[in-house]
């Protein structure tokens, strides 16, 4: 279907819907508005919101937050409820303290995931799959903190990518410039979430009482 047909079937649908449901009349919903929806339902029935994040396309959480209609503590009790039921389906003697060097392991997995230019999303137990190669790793976390630092990579590539092509490198111009559109991918999304800043909502008002038909 193209888009425009998408389009006439989601108006044709609010029309129909505002007969039976005057409270929807003159509501437009864009396609783009049922992702937000299947993202906010995956979250509130308990899906780990980096999953609903997998399945959107997200390279980053936050993006998926900004999806999903749900307060963070909503986030994490859903998340609880998640564990707790995927929990009571396998054996008890798989659940038990860990021993003091297991602990010690997990909170060095933690560590070693602050890095320069942020942190890094990898799960516990899983080695870095990219031999450090952050900036095209799409679990880098960007602290926005560190946007200078891109720019100064940037130059220092830009750098390298001109001597290859006087060299006649043409392997490496390749890699070069597919690392400088990561690069420059993963700044656009940190500013981007930089510019959100503090949204202020003001004052909610008491509702005036309903007038009895």
């Amino acid at each position: 279907m193209s888009g425009t047909t998408v389009w006439r079937l989601i108006g044709r649908a609010c029309d129909d819907l505002a007969l039976t449901h005057p409270q929807f009349k003159d509501i437009r919903f864009a396609p783009h508005d049922f992702r937000r929806l299947f993202a906010t339902e995956l979250v509130n029935n308990g899906l780990p919101i980096h999953i609903g994040a997998a399945l959107l396309g997200h390279l980053d959480i936050r993006t998926t937050r900004g999806y999903v209609a749900v307060f963070d503590e909503d986030v994490i009790s859903n998340y609880h409820q998640f564990l707790a039921r995927r929990r009571a389906e396998r054996p008890k003697e798989e659940y038990r303290d860990p021993t003091p060097e297991e602990w010690t392991h997990f909170q060095e997995h933690f560590d070693k995931r602050r890095i320069e230019l942020g942190s890094c999303g990898r799960p516990y137990g899983t080695p870095c799959a990219h031999e450090h190669a952050c900036i095209r790793c799409p679990m880098l976390s960007v602290n926005p903190k560190m946007l200078p630092r891109l720019d100064e990579i940037e130059e220092d590539l830009l750098t390298r990518r001109k001597r290859a092509a006087a060299e006649d490198w043409q392997g490496e111009i390749e890699g070069i410039d597919l690392t400088l559109n990561f690069l420059r991918s993963k700044r656009e999304q940190t500013s981007r979430f930089q510019r959100v800043g503090t949204v202020n909502l003001g004052l909610p008002h008491p509702r005036s009482p309903l007038t009895p038909e």
